[in-house]
């Protein structure tokens, strides 16, 4: 009988949560006294030792950010600032950064949850290993209205080889300009019933910021059922079949360019025409439109947006911004709030959650896409999704590969040139011409 398909281990977190208090509150973790990796001199701290991560990197770029943890959404990342070679002092990219909600509906129409807000997320925050931070430091995070010990070796800060960051033949043949990169890794482990969440950052040289959310741990057997009327078979013969569904994950960012809130949005969009009598080639047209009101935006392609610094401009007199790029996604249309793929909405500070927001009242909307409602872009906040249609498959027991989804920040003119460039190569800014 499938009156509901609640597995026991999701049963245990909502006992767990409603014995916790629903106010959505930010807790601050408590750190380990474990030194971080030696960085470069920080300016003023905005967060005490236990609550900075601070890294330099071997191109030559110190990242520097506060963390604290969350009663809800888990690790929140805040005043997060790039400083590249060649800057004389940081440059504030994102005032915070985080999960905005994870939203899994089953195939069979029979049980959907929210993760963060329903289900124990931030509860269920893992101890790490410390093969699984390698070269890095474990910091201990108090966890808030825990279950069991609210003291969890939960929280990784480590770097990643990520390959060439960049490779190119110079003016003669024998001379090759190549550097190998490495990333700031930040991220943590929550399981949410038979899931194991891993909540990645990444942090490049070069300025870039990747999010990811990879599920792993186990299929539950509970779903071997059939439910969604096909499921996909699951070990010998045509018996257990899982049932199917999304994950449909939101990721919450207020940019804070330069220091300031009052960034812009902007839209791009392409247009490609065929050769006309006597062209070449196809014609390609870009349009920008400022988006001066809350937006529920679609990607497409041709298609991108880029968050403005109100008050920043680079070395070449151009104002800094960070383009969005979203990841590989399979958009859920059963909800009205998976419709889209990135919402800009005004800054509430009641609105912290894409779905099943439980911080307002009063009659306060409850869902991302009912925030969009026509105010001026003053504070903009920006909310993105990414969706995955799980059809589970043999591979994936016993344990299930991690499969990914997420999206980038990519800096566009926050530096006047790569700010990996090598010295040799500084002066080839613009119009230049070869060495003769």
């Amino acid at each position: 009988m499938r009156v509901n398909r609640m597995s026991r281990a999701r049963k245990g977190a909502a006992v767990g949560l409603s014995m916790a208090a629903l106010a959505a509150g930010a807790t601050t973790g408590a750190g380990s006294a474990s030194a971080q990796p030696k960085a470069a001199p920080a300016p003023a701290a905005e967060c005490s030792a236990d609550y900075r991560i601070e890294q330099k990197l071997t191109g030559g770029t110190t990242w520097r950010m506060c963390w604290r943890y969350d009663g809800k959404a888990g690790l929140v990342l805040e005043n997060i600032s790039y400083q590249p070679k060649g800057e004389t002092k940081p440059i504030k990219v994102l005032n915070s950064a985080r999960l905005g909600q994870i939203h899994v509906p089953y195939d069979d129409g029979s049980v959907e949850y929210d993760d963060l807000t329903g289900f124990g997320f931030a509860q269920g925050l893992m101890n790490l290993a410390p093969g699984e931070c390698p070269g890095g430091t474990i910091k201990t995070v108090k966890v808030p209205e825990a279950w069991q010990d609210p003291n969890v070796k939960g929280l990784c800060t480590t770097t990643r080889a990520r390959g060439h960051a960049y490779r190119m033949q110079g003016d003669t043949a024998n001379k090759v300009y190549q550097a190998q990169s490495k990333d700031l890794l930040v991220y943590t482990v929550n399981q949410v019933g038979w899931y194991e969440y891993m909540t990645e950052w990444r942090f490049q040289d070069d300025g870039t910021v990747t999010m990811n959310v990879g599920a792993t741990g186990s299929l539950s057997y509970d779903d071997y059922d059939a439910g969604d009327g096909r499921g996909w078979p699951i070990g010998k013969g045509d018996r257990a079949k899982a049932t199917s569904h999304s994950h449909n994950v939101f990721w919450r960012l207020d940019f804070g360019l330069d220091g300031s809130t009052k960034n812009r949005v902007e839209q791009y969009d392409s247009t490609v025409t065929a050769p006309a009598a006597g062209d070449r080639a196809p014609k390609t047209k870009t349009t920008v439109t400022k988006v001066g009101k809350e937006l529920a935006g679609d990607a497409k392609a041709y298609r991108w947006w880029r968050m403005v610094s109100a008050t920043g401009k680079n070395k070449d007199g151009h104002a800094r911004s960070y383009e969005i790029v979203p990841g590989a996604t399979t958009k859920y249309p059963g909800r009205s709030f998976t419709k889209h793929d990135v919402y800009f909405t005004e800054y509430d500070k009641c609105e912290k959650f894409a779905t099943n927001n439980p911080g307002c009242g009063n009659g306060h909307p409850k869902s991302v896409d009912k925030w969009v409602g026509g105010q001026a872009l003053k504070h903009p906040i920006t909310w993105m999704n990414v969706g995955f249609h799980h059809i589970a498959r043999d591979e994936d027991q016993q344990p299930m590969p991690v499969h990914w989804q997420g999206f980038s920040i990519v800096p566009r003119d926050v530096t006047a040139m790569n700010p990996l460039t090598p010295s040799e190569l500084a002066w080839q800014n613009g119009h230049w011409q070869p060495r003769s």
